[in-house]
């Protein structure tokens, strides 16, 4: 199947998030001959409505870094790790009606909200955050995530 297919079935499908601030760039190629679509969206936005994959090709979102609320910007990297869960948390439980109202969605829950902005899975994220950080791959956490 050709490449020009995959983004055409792939608008048919998730076009609908554009009104979210969904954009679909096209097929990227990050190294060698690994093939992606290449999309972003804003911060707030429900990731758990897209793929990971999509007829044999990743998903990769990337979020603007002018996108990014205060929360998540301007850390140093070698004591703040960007994606730690306890951001996302902090952020959702200080911002729930943005949330909601930017999604669309009065009625979401805590764990919902946390799942739309925290790649899909929030408990997966979880895990893999306190797995990396046993093993010393990102730093430890400083209550207020800065």
């Amino acid at each position: 199947m050709n490449y020009d297919t995959i983004i055409a079935e792939f608008n048919r499908q998730y076009g609908y998030l554009r009104g979210f601030g969904l954009r679909i760039r096209g097929i990227a190629n990050l190294i060698d001959k690994y093939d992606v679509i290449s999309i972003s969206t804003p911060f707030i936005f429900d990731r758990a409505k897209l793929p990971h994959k999509f007829m044999g090709l990743d998903v990769r979102d990337g979020i603007n870094e002018n996108d990014l609320p205060s929360e998540f910007r301007d850390l140093d990297p070698d004591k703040d790790y960007i994606w730690a869960y306890q951001r996302f948390e902090n952020y959702v439980d200080n911002h729930a009606t943005l949330i909601r109202n930017t999604l669309g969605n009065q009625n979401m829950t805590r764990g919902e909200m946390l799942d739309a902005l925290c790649f899909g899975d929030f408990n997966k994220h979880k895990a893999m955050c306190i797995e990396w950080h046993k093993e010393g791959k990102i730093p430890d956490w400083k209550e207020g995530g800065r």
